[in-house]
C-alpha cells in the first residue's frame, strides 16, 4: 500500500524518540534498563541506540548510554522539524480531499 512505508518509518521514529527521551532523562542507562523502562525487546532498543549514536544524539559510556553532542540542538529544533512534517501531511491531506 502507498502509506505502508511511511507508517513503518513513523513507528521506527517513535521508537527512537522514546529511547532518546529515556536516555536524556535517566542517562547513563544500559540496554536492559531501557528495555525494562520502555517495554521494548532488547534487540529493538539496541538498534535504536545504534541509530541514535550514529546521529550523535547519544554516546556510550561505561555506565550506559548518555546524551550526545547533538542532543541539545536536536531538542531545540524538534518543534521546527515536526512543524515542517505536519505542513507536508496537511498538503497531502488536501490532495486526498480532491481525489
Amino acid at each position: 500500500m502507498l502509506f505502508d512505508q511511511i507508517n513503518r518509518e513513523l513507528e521506527l521514529t517513535e521508537r527512537h524518540l522514546i529511547v532518546l527521551q529515556k536516555v536524556v532523562e535517566k542517562g547513563p542507562i544500559g540496554i536492559l534498563k531501557l528495555a525494562e523502562e520502555t517495554g521494548m525487546p532488547t534487540h529493538k532498543v539496541r538498534y535504536s541506540l545504534r541509530v541514535l549514536e550514529q546521529e550523535h544524539l547519544i554516546k556510550p559510556s561505561s555506565h550506559g548510554a548518555m546524551a550526545g553532542d547533538m542532543a541539545e540542538e536536536f531538542v531545540v529544533k524538534f518543534n521546527e522539524n515536526i512543524g515542517s512534517i505536519l505542513e507536508k501531511v496537511n498538503l497531502i491531506s488536501d490532495l486526498g480531499d480532491r481525489l
